[in-house]
This record gives C-alpha cells, structure tokens and sequence, in this order.
C-alpha cells in the first residue's frame, strides 16, 4: 500500500496537507501556547499585537519544522512502530527530498520572522533550540543514550523562554524558571509513555529507559522528578513573579501528579501509564494556564 501511495499522483494541496501533519500540530500547539505565556509574563499588560503574533507565528515554523525533520531522520524507526507507521515519512507517501525542502522553507520563513520582526537574541536561541532537537537530540543522544529525553528534554523547555526573550530583548531569572519546569516535567512525561510503549521501543532498537532498565526503575525516577517538579513549580511564587492564586493552582496539581506518580511506582499498569502520559499535559497546560491568569488578576 505503502508503494502504492507513494507512486500515485498527489495534488500540491494533499502534499501540504501530509507535511503539515509530520510538523507534530498538536504538540506544536503546547509548545506555542508555551511561548506566548512567556510573552505574557515578560509584559506588564498586554504585549504588542504585532511582536506577539511575529513570535509565534515564527516559533511555531521554526517548531513545525524540526518535528518534520526528526519525522524524516527516524523514518526507518517510525515504520517499525505501531504509534508512528502512519507518518508519511515512514510510509513512503512523502520523500525525502520533499521533507527537507519544505522544512527548510518553513524553518528559514520563521527563522527570518523572528530576526527582522523580533528581535536577533530570539533568533539565535530559536535556532539553537532546532539544532537542540533535530540535530543533538534525534541524531545523536535519543539512538545512544537512556537518558536521552533528560538532555534533549533541554530543546523542549526553550520555547517560554524565547517568549520571554521576544518581548524582552535579554533572558532573566523568570524566563530561566520557566525554562526549570518544563525541563523537569519532560522525563516523567515522556517515561510513561514510553513504558506503556516500551516493547515498541525495543523493538526499533532505540534505548529508552524502561527498555534498558526496567520498568519500576522507570516509574522511581519518574516520581523523583515530579518530587523535584513540584519544588521547581513552587520558585515563581518564591521569586515574586506570581501571586497565592497560582500557588493555590500548582499545589493542587502536585498533588495529583504526585499521586499518579506514587500509583505508578507502587502499582505499575499500562492502562495507569496511559493517564499519567495524558494528565502530564494537562497539568503543563493548566499551569501555564494558571501562571496567566495569576499576571492578570
């Protein structure tokens, strides 16, 4: 079927279509979402409409853009996958000359959005951020490592801090704070899902985590970094950058993310790593959301 798709004609429309999809858009939009509260943070009241929407939308490029280049670097990986086989990379629907001429114009547009309508330090830090993740992370650390998702989590904490950057010009203690949580937050985030995956992993010959050591190793050092998390989410209100709405919030989401962690380590199942990978986002989404909502009340 593969060969099939991939010899048929396709109009320029489902060509864009198809790239759109190996540009990751929903978990691109967590990332944006991200970065758009790091402006709202850095600004006093609103930021300007214009500098806000020329930051995300060039994060958001420069973002798409590396999921489709680590879509066409793991391809041979991604065919051997249950969760991953659909992408047209894997399949043959798109080649590989299509992918990298189409990421490289969509990463080129953000990265110059970004420097002639931002400012050149978010640029720069965006640039090094896709380099961090198509590059380090997908080519070199994640076939090479167990803890890869550690070091590489370091590309997907950037992008509050290029927010922060975007209406700032400089990079300040709150915007490195930022960075802090989602750094923390990506190992325990990413583990569940890869110990309810692990077989796949394994598989693929990639060196996951519960692949290499097991899986109560795993859910241990899962529970550790959430255990840090919630004293690493606790620094916005220490430093004055938030108020005791957004302590009340986070206290409450460390406790139900303690909890799953706690359940997972003690009671391992596939099914309970399944809503730990789920509520994982939604506690990220909920405390940025209540970081937000903190600056405005």
């Amino acid at each position: 079927m593969s060969v099939i798709a991939s010899t048929s004609p396709r109009t320029l429309n489902q060509r864009l279509t198809t790239f759109f999809a190996l540009c990751k858009p929903r978990v691109n939009s967590l990332i944006v979402f991200t970065a758009m509260i790091g402006m709202f943070l850095a600004s006093p009241g609103f930021p300007p409409l214009g500098l806000f929407l020329a930051a995300s939308i060039g994060i958001a490029l420069v973002a798409g853009a590396a999921a489709a280049i680590n879509c066409l670097v793991e391809r041979t990986i991604d065919a051997r996958m249950m969760r991953t086989r659909w992408r047209a990379t894997a399949s043959g629907e798109v080649s590989a000359t299509e992918t990298l001429t189409l990421a490289t114009l969509v990463g080129g547009g953000g990265l110059w959005l970004l420097y002639a309508l931002v400012n050149p330090l978010t640029m720069w830090l965006t640039l090094a951020t896709f380099l961090g993740y198509a590059v380090i992370y997908t080519l070199i650390l994640k076939p090479a490592t167990p803890m890869n998702i550690v070091i590489g989590g370091a590309s997907g904490a950037m992008p509050p801090l290029l927010g922060w950057t975007a209406i700032t010009g400089n990079v300040g203690p709150e915007a490195l704070i930022l960075f802090l949580i989602i750094f923390i937050w990506t190992p325990p985030h990413f583990w569940a899902l890869a110990c309810y995956r692990r077989d796949e992993y394994a598989k693929a010959g990639l060196p996951m985590l519960p692949v290499t050591h097991g899986v109560e190793f795993t859910c241990l050092h899962s529970l550790l970094y959430v255990v840090m998390l919630a004293g690493a989410t606790v620094l916005p209100f220490t430093i004055g950058m938030s108020g005791p709405w957004y302590l009340a919030a986070v206290l409450a989401l460390n406790a139900i993310f303690l909890a799953y962690a706690c359940a997972l380590w003690r009671n391992y199942s596939d099914a309970l790593a399944r809503r730990t990978f789920r509520w994982s986002i939604i506690y990220l989404t909920l405390l940025f959301a209540a970081l937000l909502a903190d600056h405005f009340i």
